[in-house]
């Protein structure tokens, strides 16, 4: 009997400790988009690489985002009219196009984007919201890990923002999918070594805005 209840207990602290990390969570996890350019296939000797086609991808430059992701969990993301966007920047003058920590694009390569090229480096990624027409910015400015409201050299998310940093503003490309995606997610489409997307997803809305790798 004493056996029995030692392992009743046992199983009411695991189940707790279960439920206390799942509260835990971050409601916007973070999450990371990716792109390697510029590298090449080889072929080992012996028995080949453990990756697809058996070959490695050597001398790679690596493009990536950095964003956290919210849920939609039933929200209408942008509401309409002059309404439009003002829930997704939650009192900021530009969308974070992501959550928490300002959405950072971090680059080996120089990249054009806009007929603008950014050079190789980490830069915070916006979008300006509008109804049916979405600009895409790169900025300078800095971003805080840590939400630190005395800290006027850096933003945390999009909040204090100003636009004297930019260094590149492009009109996005607008669709509608045919699903709904749940959480934010960005990614690279259609890409090659030349270039390619940086395309947001959200609910029933893709944005993307077009770019090459530069020389």
């Amino acid at each position: 009997m004493t056996l029995r209840l030692i392992l009743v207990a046992v199983l009411a602290i695991v189940a707790s400790a279960m439920v206390l990390a799942q509260d835990n969570r971050p409601l916007s996890p973070s999450g990371i988009a990716a792109a390697q350019v510029q590298g090449k296939y080889v072929k080992p000797t012996g028995r080949g690489a453990p990756a697809l086609g058996g070959e490695a991808y050597q001398g790679g430059k690596w493009i990536e985002i950095t964003y956290g992701r919210p849920l939609k969990r039933g929200r209408d993301l942008w509401g309409s009219g002059a309404e439009y966007g003002k829930a997704a920047l939650v009192g900021a003058p530009i969308w974070r196009a992501g959550a928490n920590v300002s959405t950072r694009l971090k680059t080996e390569v120089p990249l054009v984007i806009n007929d603008k090229t950014i050079a190789p480096g980490e830069y915070s990624l916006f979008i300006d919201l509008k109804p049916n027409n979405w600009t895409f910015v790169v900025s300078t400015w800095p971003a805080q890990t840590r939400f630190d409201p005395n800290n006027k050299d850096a933003l945390w998310g999009s909040y204090n923002y100003t636009p004297d940093k930019d260094v590149v503003r492009a009109p996005m490309m607008l669709s509608t999918l045919p699903v709904s995606i749940e959480q934010l997610t960005w990614e690279f489409t259609d890409m090659s070594d030349a270039g390619g997307k940086m395309t947001i997803m959200w609910d029933k809305t893709m944005a993307s805005v077009p770019f090459k790798v530069g020389s």
